[in-house]
């Protein structure tokens, strides 16, 4: 079977891999349909953050495909059946997995596609517990961008954050694919939403997916945007995912007693805060990663439903895919790259 597979920095090759073996007890084959790519991925071209990760490397985190082989013992799926994939290798055991809370496993293993294979080749073998069927409306790009797109940014809004109907909310990159998402399900609930861009030709897009207000971030100062729209008040919540250039900016916009919730550092990981504004406001950071695997049903039936939809930005196969990486590396983008395994 074909594969992408990093054998060095910058080095990513079409190769041709053995088919797994035959599913072990509790395991299914899966035939992966659709990759998504994320701006992780980009980190791991660069050969940035992953200590751990040994080459060489199967790349992709994010994938849906569909069931061709049951393991012994495995009876909550079926062959033919159209699964998202749940992305870390969590042990299932300790107490956060058996309460569901998958993202704070006491064990993890690792995430596919940066410290174990991921998921840009033909078939893998998975746990069945780690595979979420799709419902009836949800196709394999819906299903794909669950994991990742879509469940990171349920658990940052309503798990973390608890964003309810009525606030107002500050998304950062409204042109990213957790951004064109977090507009989508702010906007449903009935927020006020604004967003930032990094150019002029993004601005109407964001405005199409329901944002209000759309600034672009290199003309104008966000923090004194958002500022004179809430008349000083400053946003309930800011959808945080850049890091260190818009962190300060970003306090600056929050009400008193306001909420940030950040996923992402790709500007930076570090950063200073201003000590007395964090106390003297009562401002609340909550730090998320990942999501639970109900956020990925959750998504999945939100997608099936129409009320939020996979904002596609191109479409790529393997022979493709440095094409790709570069356009995201570009920050061209407004969405989602996927890469098309199969037909499924």
């Amino acid at each position: 079977m074909r594969a992408l597979q990093l054998v060095g920095d910058k080095d990513l090759k079409i190769v041709d891999l053995p088919k797994p073996e035959a599913p072990g007890p509790g395991e299914v084959t899966v035939r992966i349909a659709t990759v998504a790519l994320n701006h992780i991925d980009v980190w791991g071209w660069r050969g940035m953050a992953f200590a751990k990760r040994k080459m060489p490397l199967v790349i992709g985190a994010e994938a849906s495909g569909v069931v061709t082989t049951l393991g012994q013992g495995v009876s909550s799926l079926l062959p033919g059946q159209l699964v998202s994939i749940y992305g870390a290798r969590t042990c299932g055991l300790c107490k956060p997995c058996r309460e569901g809370h998958d993202n704070l496993c006491e064990h993890v293993s690792g995430v596919h596609g940066f410290h174990l294979d991921g998921f840009a080749q033909e078939y893998v073998n998975l746990p069945a517990r780690l595979l979420v069927p799709a419902p009836p409306g949800c196709d394999t790009v819906g299903a794909a961008l669950a994991p990742v797109t879509f469940g990171t940014v349920e658990h940052m809004l309503f798990d973390n954050a608890k964003l309810e109907p009525g606030e107002t909310i500050l998304i950062h990159a409204g042109g990213s694919g957790i951004g064109s998402v977090a507009i989508q399900l702010a906007k449903k609930i009935g927020c006020t939403v604004i967003t930032t861009v990094g150019s002029d030709d993004k601005v109407e897009k964001a405005k199409a997916l329901g944002a209000d207000h759309v600034i672009n971030y290199r003309e104008d100062r966000f923090e004194g945007v958002v500022r004179k729209l809430t008349k000083k008040k400053g946003v309930d919540v800011v959808f945080e995912h850049v890091g260190k250039d818009t962190f300060a900016g970003s306090m600056l916009c929050m009400k008193r007693g306001g909420r940030l919730v950040t996923c992402g550092s790709t500007s930076g990981v570090s950063t200073e805060i201003n000590l007395m504004m964090l106390f003297q406001q009562q401002l609340k950071f909550f730090g998320s990663f990942g999501c639970r695997m109900e956020n990925i049903a959750d998504a999945m039936q939100k997608i099936a439903r129409g009320i939020a939809h996979p904002v596609i930005d191109t479409e790529v196969t393997m022979d493709e895919i440095e094409v790709a990486l570069k356009r995201m590396e570009g920050r061209k983008v407004f969405g989602k790259v996927i890469l098309k395994m199969s037909d499924a």
